[in-house]
């Protein structure tokens, strides 16, 4: 997934460290097995070059990360849109071309319509089939999963204090063996530098955050282009929330609901996040200012 993973645990005495470890990396190289759009014969890009209305046989992983997807693609009104990897490519931040296309922005406008609409699932059989000819694409919420299933191992190898973590996606099982949360610190949204804007507590929660310092480029002086993509407008997302953290009981709803909130923007993010009863924290550009809005633990802010 082009990131790495990290694992801090304390862990019992009888511990085989070495199958500890290689099932994790087993754990994340799955879902990078089943859910890449880097990897051609992974089973995501399988069904993105399936004719529509071609029912494909999916992994149980993958379905239930598209199960998940398209839930939170409907409460959120599409702000969270799998269905956005034509837009990804075209715009210059997939596998496809490392600039803005024109021509493949039109065309993937054009054919876009939001996957909770238009692709349907048969989870008994574990089957998938898109209704157009959409591309999908799952950064938004595969790491997420990707983390839970690291926790799922180490519980397995009966783990119950791990700090996990890919990329800006981590989770808490349980807390520090001596009773004291896990403590992470809450980057601060600024391009070229690595600086800490808090620090959170963490016990058996996860949390993800999404932002628009990460990944972009310049389209001409003074205007730059995020990577997170809003699929109501084909574009990439342009408002003033620098970055939104959302805490969860898992990573991977943590992960969605950080992308959702992202585009959906200041005011109907924080709508929707008081709503739903979301635990989250927007940091906005205001000028050389960050300003603060939150939600749940975070509504002090």
């Amino acid at each position: 997934m082009g990131t790495r993973w990290a694992a801090r645990y304390q862990a019992p005495p009888g511990v085989d460290h070495d199958a500890l470890l290689r099932d994790l990396a087993r754990a994340a190289e799955c879902v990078d097995s089943q859910m890449s759009p880097w990897k051609r014969d992974s089973d995501l890009m399988r069904l993105n070059r399936a004719e529509p209305g071609q029912w494909i046989p999916m992994a149980p992983e993958i379905m239930r990360v598209l199960d998940t997807a398209l839930e939170v693609g409907r409460r959120s009104s599409g702000a969270f849109d799998i269905a956005v990897g034509g837009l990804v490519n075209a715009w210059g931040f997939g596998a496809e071309r490392s600039e803005p296309d024109a021509g493949a922005i039109r065309l993937a406008a054009s054919t876009h319509g939001p996957a909770h609409l238009q692709l349907r699932l048969d989870p008994g059989p574990g089957l998938a089939c898109k209704q157009t000819p959409m591309v999908l694409d799952l950064c938004g919420i595969a790491k997420g999963y990707a983390v839970d299933c690291m926790a799922a191992v180490m519980r397995a190898h009966g783990i119950a204090h791990a700090l996990l973590s890919l990329d800006g996606e981590l989770r808490a099982l349980g807390a520090r063996a001596d009773g004291r949360p896990w403590t992470v610190g809450l980057e601060r949204p600024a391009s070229g530098i690595r600086s800490v804007h808090g620090v959170l507590e963490l016990a058996d929660i996860a949390v993800a955050t999404s932002g628009d310092y990460r990944r972009w480029f310049e389209l001409g002086p003074g205007h730059r282009l995020a990577h997170s993509m809003d699929g109501r407008r084909s574009a990439p997302v342009r408002n003033p929330v620098a970055s939104v953290t959302v805490l969860a009981p898992d990573c991977m709803h943590a992960d969605a609901w950080a992308t959702a909130l992202l585009v959906a923007g200041p005011e109907d993010g924080l709508a929707l996040a008081q709503g739903l009863g979301l635990e989250a924290l927007f940091l906005l550009r205001r000028g050389d200012r960050l300003v603060e809005l939150g939600t749940g633990r975070f509504s002090g802010a």
